[in-house]
C-alpha cells in the first residue's frame, strides 16, 4: 500500500461517515491553521515576542518556561509587567480609555496581542499567498460546515466564511441558540481585546463558565462529524475539548468514528501509508482514540468533506435567522401565548418531511402547489380583484406601469408575475398579490415603488 491508496481509503471513510451522520461537519480550527494561511505566530512565539517588547519584563519567555510556568501563568506575569509599563513610560502606546479604574488590568497585554494579529488575512486580491493555499481555502469553503469553532484570536476565518456570524468569548457561553452558520470564537477575538482568554485567571474563569459550551459540544458530537484542523495531537486546547467529549462517553468505547484530526507532515514518501488512527492522552490516565488524516497539502482532505448537497444556493444568514426565530417562538412567544399556532398544519408538515420546508417558506419554485400559493391570480381573476369584468383592462394597467416606470412586469418572472409553460408552445401567466396591489396603485393614482431596483421586483429569468 502507498500514499495514493491511503488518500483513497481516507476519502472513502469520510464519505461513509458523512452519509451515516447525514449532516455537515463541525470544524475546530487551531493555531496551526492561521500559521499556514497567514504566517501567524503560535502562542509560544507570541509570548516570546511580547516578552521582548515590554521593558518591565525581567526575563525572556524561555526563562519562565524553564521555571515550569505554564503559558497561561506566563500570560499573567506578562500582564502585570505590561500594566506597570503602561502606567509609567509606555502610556503613549495605549488608548486613553484603558486607564479608567473600571478596566481590567490585563487589557494592556491583550491590546499588545491585538496589534500583532489584527491585520492577518488575505491580501487585497483575496489571496492567501499561493495558488496551492488558495485552492485549499476554496476546498475548505466547499465543505459548508454547520459551524466553526476556533481557539484563535485572529479574524482570518471571517473572509473565508462571510455568511457566518462570529460569536465571541462570553457570548458563546450566553448564546441561546445552536444554529447553523456560526463561528464560535471560544477564546475571544481581536475585535474585542478584553475578550481574549490569555492569562491564568482567564483560563480559570473559562473552565468555570464552560458548562453551556460542554452541552453544545455534546450536541455537535452526537449529530455531526468533527474535524480538527491546525492542532497537534498533544495541544492543550484539543485535549481540553476531547476531555469534554470523553465525559459524555461510556467506558471502553474504543475508536470514536466521527472525530478526525488533520495533521500536517512536510514530506510524505510516495510509498508511505500513514496511520489512520491516533491515541490522544487527555490526562488523568485516560486516552481517547480518534481518526487521523496525515497530509502535506490539504486540498484533497477538505474536498473529501465537501457537501454533496447544493448548499451553495442556501442563504446561511436566512437559515440562521429562521433557527433563531424558531427558538424565540418556542421559548418566548408560544410560552407567553403571544402567537396563535396552527398545530394541525405543523403536525401535518412534521409527518410529511417534503412539506416541512414550506412552513418556513423554503421550497423549490418548480413545486406546483407552492407556485399556486405565491401566484394565485390568473389574468381573469386578477382583473376581477381590481373590479373589472375581463383581462383587457388588466393589460391597460400593465401598460401604464411600463409607460410610467419603464418596467414591464410581464417581461420576466418576478415578485408580481410568473409565466408557466403549458403544452408544447403555450404558457399560462399568473399574478401574485403584490402584482395586484401594484396595479391597484396605478388604478387609484398612487405613486409606484422604484421598479429599477431588483430587490423590489425580484427579477429571476426572462419569460419568452
Amino acid at each position: 500500500m502507498d500514499y495514493q491508496q491511503y488518500k483513497s481509503d481516507v476519502c472513502a471513510d469520510v464519505g461513509k461517515t458523512m452519509v451515516a451522520k447525514g449532516c455537515q461537519p463541525i470544524l475546530f480550527i487551531g493555531a496551526g491553521f492561521s500559521k499556514r494561511y497567514c504566517g501567524a505566530l503560535n502562542w509560544e512565539e507570541l509570548l516570546t515576542a511580547l516578552g521582548k517588547e515590554c521593558p518591565e519584563i525581567e526575563h525572556e519567555y524561555a526563562y519562565y518556561r524553564q521555571s515550569k510556568k505554564t503559558m497561561p501563568q506566563i500570560g499573567s506575569i506578562f500582564a502585570q509587567c505590561y500594566k506597570e509599563w503602561a502606567w509609567k513610560d509606555g502610556r503613549a502606546f495605549f488608548p486613553d480609555e484603558f486607564f479608567a479604574p473600571s478596566i481590567g488590568e490585563d487589557i494592556f497585554l491583550k491590546y499588545a496581542v491585538v496589534q500583532k494579529l489584527k491585520d492577518l488575512g488575505p491580501d487585497r486580491n483575496g489571496s492567501f499567498g499561493s495558488k496551492e493555499l488558495d485552492a485549499e481555502v476554496n476546498a475548505l469553503k466547499s465543505i459548508n460546515p454547520h459551524a466553526v469553532i476556533s481557539t484563535n484570536y485572529d479574524q482570518i476565518l471571517e473572509p473565508m466564511f462571510p455568511e457566518y456570524a462570529p460569536i465571541v468569548g462570553q457570548q458563546v457561553i450566553r448564546h441561546a441558540y445552536m444554529s447553523i452558520g456560526e463561528i464560535l470564537k471560544i477564546h475571544g477575538c481581536v475585535s474585542d481585546p478584553s475578550s481574549l482568554t490569555l492569562t491564568d485567571e482567564d483560563y480559570q474563569k473559562f473552565a468555570n463558565d464552560k458548562k453551556y459550551l460542554s452541552a453544545k459540544l455534546f450536541t455537535y458530537f452526537v449529530e455531526h462529524p468533527l474535524v480538527f484542523i491546525g492542532y497537534a495531537a498533544g495541544d492543550d486546547n484539543i485535549r481540553a475539548i476531547l476531555q469534554e467529549i470523553d465525559h459524555m462517553l461510556p467506558p471502553n468505547v474504543g475508536l470514536i468514528d466521527n472525530i478526525y484530526i488533520v495533521e500536517w507532515k512536510e514530506e510524505i514518501a510516495p510509498e508511505e501509508y500513514p496511520v489512520r488512527e491516533k491515541i490522544i492522552d487527555i490526562g488523568d490516565g485516560r486516552t481517547i482514540r480518534v481518526k487521523s488524516i496525515v497530509a502535506s497539502a490539504f486540498e484533497w482532505v477538505f474536498t473529501a468533506f465537501k457537501s454533496e448537497a447544493p448548499l451553495e444556493k442556501v442563504n446561511v444568514k436566512l437559515l440562521r435567522s429562521i433557527s433563531h426565530r424558531v427558538v424565540d417562538l418556542v421559548r418566548k412567544d408560544a410560552a407567553k401565548n403571544t402567537v396563535d399556532i396552527n398545530f394541525e398544519m405543523l403536525s401535518h408538515a412534521l409527518e410529511h418531511p417534503d412539506d416541512f420546508a414550506k412552513v418556513f417558506g423554503i421550497a423549490a419554485m418548480s413545486d406546483p402547489a407552492l407556485m399556486n400559493v405565491m401566484y394565485p391570480f390568473s389574468p381573469t381573476t386578477a382583473a376581477k380583484a381590481l373590479g373589472y369584468k375581463d383581462w383587457n383592462k388588466l393589460n391597460q394597467l400593465i401598460a401604464s406601469v411600463k409607460e410610467s416606470t419603464g418596467y414591464d412586469i410581464r417581461a420576466s418572472d418576478n415578485h408580481f408575475h410568473v409565466r408557466i409553460p403549458s403544452g408544447e408552445n403555450g404558457s399560462l401567466r399568473k399574478y401574485s398579490q403584490a402584482g395586484v396591489d401594484l396595479l391597484k396603485k396605478v388604478q387609484i393614482g398612487e405613486a409606484l415603488p422604484n421598479l429599477a431596483d431588483p430587490k423590489i421586483t425580484g427579477d429571476k429569468i426572462v419569460a419568452n
